[in-house]
Parts: C-alpha cells; structure tokens; sequence
C-alpha cells in the first residue's frame, strides 16, 4: 500500500528514534515534517549539538521544527494538518488537541511489553531488573503517559545477555521499526482494533538522575553489573576512591563481571584476586572491574589503572 498520499508528522529525539524514522522513509513513508527536542550542549567543551534525530532528517531533507515546550509544538504542528502522527521517545507530553488532530491518530513506539514499564526508562529497568524477556509495543496515544490501547507488541528474549543500554535499545528500536511498518496498511484501512490495556498490571519507570549511578556495595555483585550496564552511558555507575593525595574521587566503572571468589573480605572491600584482577567485594560475591574511568581521566582497563593507583587497594567503599 502506499502512503504517499498520506501526511506523516514524526516526533522523536534520541538514538532509539533514528532506526524507525530511517526505516519509515526507506519503505516509502517518508514525513512531511519531523519533531525533535532543541540542540544540546554535550561534552566537556559543551558544543551544541542536534539530537540524532535531526542529523537523519536533514539527510532526507525533511523539514525539522525543535519547539522547547508544548504550545510551540502545538502551533507547529497543527499548522500542519497531518494525518498520522508516529512518535518514538520524544521526550515532550501530547495534549488531547495534538493527539485528536490527526484523523489516523498518533501512534506510539514504546520499548516495553505494555503496560509493564510505562515512562521514560523502561530498557533501563528491564536491564536493572534482570528481566528475561523485555518487547517493543505499538499504542495509539491517549493523554494518559503510555497508557493508549495496544495495537500490537512483540516479545524479545534477553535471558542470559549482557546487553548495554544502547545495544538494547538498538534491538528493541529495529523491532520497532519493522513492527510498525507491519501495521501500518491495516491501521490506515481500520482493519486493526486496538485493545485497552490491563490497568492492573501496569507498572512504571521513572526519570534517571545523576545520582542513581552511585553504586551501593552491600547489594550483590549482580545487581550492581546489571546496574552498570543499565546506566551506560547516562549516568554512568560509579563509586567513591581516596586516591593517593587523599582526595575523594569519582571512579566510573564501565565493564565488569560477577564472580563468587569473594576471599572472606568485606562488601566494598578492593581486592587482588589470586591471578591478580581488580576486584570488590559486594554484599553477596564480587565484582571483577574490567573498563574504569577515574574522574577528570579516559576510559582504560583495570590493570591500566592499577598500575597507576596501586593505593586503592584494601579500600573499604560504602
């Protein structure tokens, strides 16, 4: 079916929205129109950057509007008059007159199997959780947060995967992408009924923050390799070091392994095992640190490090 004739507006911002935008326009749904938060300062020298999905849409040379709130996204994008509206990790909340301006609606894609995981995090949280399945899902869009009528989800097994955040998020973004393009025809022609969720079941994500990369070492060494992979590469996980001009340091960890070798010593403990990897003690085993980033400092394997902070060792982190 083609969908030339029709108007599509897309809204989405993030890493996870590019797939779908790429694969909407490579399958002959290219947009009229795409929707994407303001360009950021990133890095240390905080040059302003457009979000991935921008740099995609300039590509195609798709008209991009960056409103910084919702009353400037709302005069831009009735102004439209749109058919469809796709949205995927947008970051902005669509009120009802947004939402029923399009006479085909507004879909969303959403990484998770709904309604588990509502809100912004939901491939963190599968992540944290150690989830064995996790899914994308397709909803048309109420003014409730990810709480529309299902139109249809898939599952994805993840038991046993070490995935990251963005390794996740890939997969779940093409499962989305490939989902979307499979409903489309139907959705246009009404051959789908979307089904309500179960409100009962319903469980919720919430924002990340700074804060909640800081590692506690009196949970297990498994849930804190799960958290490290969950919050890579925002925030970060990371713990507290006296270096050797006893100053308090952040110490990122960005790999590590669970091990059951904890040789007696207390959580938070930094150890030597004996083949001599960098390890710490946990509330039940321990972690062996593989990729490590000093505060103010590059990435770098843990021997790398250890050879330069030999004086962490014995360390009892809280």
């Amino acid at each position: 079916m083609s969908m030339a004739k029709y108007k599509i507006a897309y809204l989405g911002t993030p890493e996870f929205a590019v797939p779908i935008l790429e694969k909407l326009i490579q399958n002959g749904y290219k947009p009229i129109a795409v929707f994407c938060a303001p360009d950021k300062p990133v890095g240390r020298k905080q040059i302003l950057t457009p979000p991935p999905v921008k740099v995609i849409a300039q590509k195609y040379n798709i008209p991009v509007y960056q409103p910084a709130d919702v009353q400037n996204l709302k005069s831009s994008i009735l102004n439209l008059k749109s058919d469809l509206t796709i949205c995927a990790a947008y970051g902005l909340i669509l009120p009802k007159e947004i939402l029923d301006a399009p006479r085909y609606g507004c879909l969303n894609i959403h990484p998770s199997v709904l309604p588990k995981y509502r809100g912004p995090s939901p491939i963190q949280y599968a992540i944290l959780n150690g989830d064995e399945k996790t899914g994308v899902t397709i909803i048309k869009m109420n003014e409730k947060i990810d709480a529309g009528p299902i139109i249809k989800n898939q599952r994805l097994n993840i038991k046993n995967q070490r995935y990251t955040t963005p390794e996740l998020s890939e997969k779940l973004s093409e499962m989305g992408a490939n989902l979307l393009l499979e409903i489309l025809p139907d959705w246009i022609t009404g051959k789908i009924k979307p089904t309500p969720q179960d409100e009962s079941q319903a469980t919720y994500t919430k924002i990340i923050k700074k804060e909640d990369g800081l590692l506690n070492w009196q949970k297990s060494a498994q849930e804190i390799e799960r958290q490290i992979r969950a919050f890579t590469p925002w925030p970060g996980a990371y713990t507290r070091i006296m270096n050797n001009e006893s100053r308090i340091m952040n110490l990122k960890i960005t790999e590590a392994a669970v091990s059951k070798d904890d040789k007696n010593k207390k959580p938070g403990e930094i150890f030597l095992t004996d083949d001599e990897k960098l390890a710490i003690r946990a509330g039940d085993g321990c972690l062996l640190l593989e990729k490590l980033q000093i505060e103010g400092g590059k990435p770098m394997t843990a021997q790398d490090f250890l050879r330069g902070h030999r004086e962490i060792i014995g360390q009892i982190l809280s």
